[in-house]
């Protein structure tokens, strides 16, 4: 199967630095080959990691998995989630590898193995994420239909059915030939895997499975060649369990009985169940990186000062409304976004004291996506990286000391043009490019009137505010929260915008109050 599986925050996808330590120590003259479930940040964060490591040389490709059935396409940009059927892509490419097969024919099988998949998944209780109070979104004798794996609400709440009549439903989801997710018809040959969310008891899920074999054979028409129960793709403690049906060749066949060492397959090599160790040295570039850092002058000038000022604000000013990120994004995604911004802004704060070069705007906007790189993961984490490096090409491309007001809002609007290129999301969305865009536009307009550079930061700051609470009306079209219903969705704002509104508020206000701007 894998070689290795490269780990994130809870809920959250890898950072790149992470990912280029797994591809790094891993890979050999035959390339890597990187499996990807198909969320917005694991695409970003594993396809600028591909990207680096094509850079230094090693061969890579990717295969991104979205085997999604419970919601009709289409899905906005977002596309079908990665679901437990992604465990199948990895066994499938695994097998591939250890046969010898090149780069190109690996991720060739792998991707089609990944077209003929389709996943749903079913929830009778809300996860508990650690330190956090589980969310009450899922009342008593009620389930949910349609859910991914970060405990984001389901495509559908229902009463609570018999397991027969809910597997039921799944199959004919998955099988659907209005939406032909997958290309499954009467008389194919199909593996079927039934997996835990994490608490549920195998007992629980051989009942689950017992239903879903006979009613594949017998409603559906179909010869199921393989079955696979067991947890193998969870969301902590869930209660629940998925569904996930293949068609299955001869070839597939072969590759999902190939031997194998990984210790939670059904069936181990020779029998037993082996859990390789595999030494992970530290990259040398990674050590070179951190004795490299710059140092905080001695002596800050005026607009070091401030921007010192504006950047301690803001990261406090995200830090004060973790719990009410949170929650908001409990209903609208996996409740997580608070937890990851305050990662964020802790770190900023922290490097702040020692290394930020203040007195040089654009190296220090550099080095705040370099806090925010090394301990935000998920969508928001590289999104910042991204919106931090753009702002900074464009403000090195000028090298005066001190940085006008023109030049910052063309840096804003560099940066927001690279997240909305790489991100896929625009105005509208329901994204946090719902409070910049505004900020930007009265920016440039402000400043294009002849105003005082402070009173329009202010004004473009309200700007900022007024679009993250626009998006309380606002249908998602890109993120987790695509996925969610209308309903789910009103009157909440989106996290990630109100987050953006806040930090570029409170930078506004403390530069007024710096510069002492009536």
């Amino acid at each position: 199967m894998l070689t290795a599986a490269i780990s994130g925050d809870v809920f959250a996808s890898p950072p790149v630095d992470a990912i280029l330590a797994g591809i790094r120590a891993v890979t050999g003259p035959m390339g890597c080959l990187l499996i990807v479930k198909n969320y917005t940040g694991d695409r970003l964060n594993f396809g600028l990691a591909a990207e680096q490591a094509k850079s230094e040389g090693y061969m890579v490709e990717t295969v991104i998995v979205g085997d999604d059935c419970a919601l009709p396409p289409p899905r906005g940009i977002a596309g079908r989630r990665g679901l437990a059927g992604t465990i199948f892509v990895h066994k499938v490419a695994g097998a591939a590898a250890a046969a010898g097969l090149t780069l190109s024919a690996v991720a060739a099988e792998a991707k089609r193995a990944s077209e003929m998949v389709g996943t749903m998944g079913v929830a009778l209780s809300v996860c508990t994420l650690p330190g956090q109070v589980t969310s009450d979104r899922l009342g008593p004798g009620k389930m949910e239909l349609g859910l991914g794996i970060h405990g984001e609400p389901g495509a559908a709440v229902a009463d609570v059915q018999p397991v027969d009549t809910v597997v039921s439903h799944v199959l004919k989801q998955i099988l659907s030939p209005e939406t032909n997710y997958v290309p499954i018809i009467r008389g194919d040959r199909v593996v079927v895997m039934i997996n835990g969310l994490g608490g549920t008891p195998i007992m629980e899920l051989m009942i689950a499975c017992r239903s879903a074999v006979a009613k594949l054979q017998l409603e559906h028409g179909l010869a199921v060649d393989r079955v696979y129960t067991g947890s193998f793709m969870t969301s902590l403690d869930m209660a629940g369990f998925s569904i996930s049906v293949m068609k299955a060749d001869q070839s597939f066949l072969q590759r999902l009985d190939a031997a194998t060492k990984a210790p939670a397959w059904p069936v181990g090599a020779d029998g037993k169940h082996i859990s390789p160790k595999v030494p992970i040295p530290l990259p040398s570039s990674c050590l070179k990186e951190s004795n490299e850092l710059p140092i905080r002058p001695p002596k800050l000038s005026q607009h070091g000062l401030v921007l010192e000022a504006a950047i301690e604000a803001a990261a406090n000013a995200v830090i004060n409304i973790r719990d009410s990120l949170n929650e908001w994004d409990a209903k609208a995604g996996d409740g997580d976004c608070g937890s990851t911004m305050f990662k964020g802004a802790t770190s900023i704060l922290e490097d702040l004291k020692t290394h930020y070069p203040l007195n040089n705007a654009a190296e220090t906007v550099n080095e705040i996506g370099n806090s925010i790189r090394r301990v935000m993961g998920g969508t928001s984490g590289i999104i910042y990286n991204i919106l931090c490096k753009a702002a900074y090409a464009r403000l090195k491309a000028r090298p005066e000391s001190a940085v006008t007001a023109k030049q910052w809002a063309e840096a804003l609007k560099a940066a927001i043009s690279a997240v909305s290129k790489y991100g896929g999301a625009g105005e509208g969305y329901r994204t946090m490019l719902d409070a910049l865009i505004p900020a930007c536009t009265v920016l440039k307009e402000r400043l294009g009137a002849g105003d005082d550079p402070v009173t329009a930061f202010v004004l473009s700051s309200e700007a900022a505010l007024a679009g993250a609470e626009a998006t309380k009306q606002m249908q998602a079209q890109a993120g987790r929260a695509s996925y969610v219903s209308v309903e789910n969705l009103l009157s909440v704002p989106d996290p990630g915008a109100m987050a953006a509104a806040s930090w570029y508020r409170a930078a506004a206000l403390i530069v007024k109050d710096r510069l002492h701007v009536p």
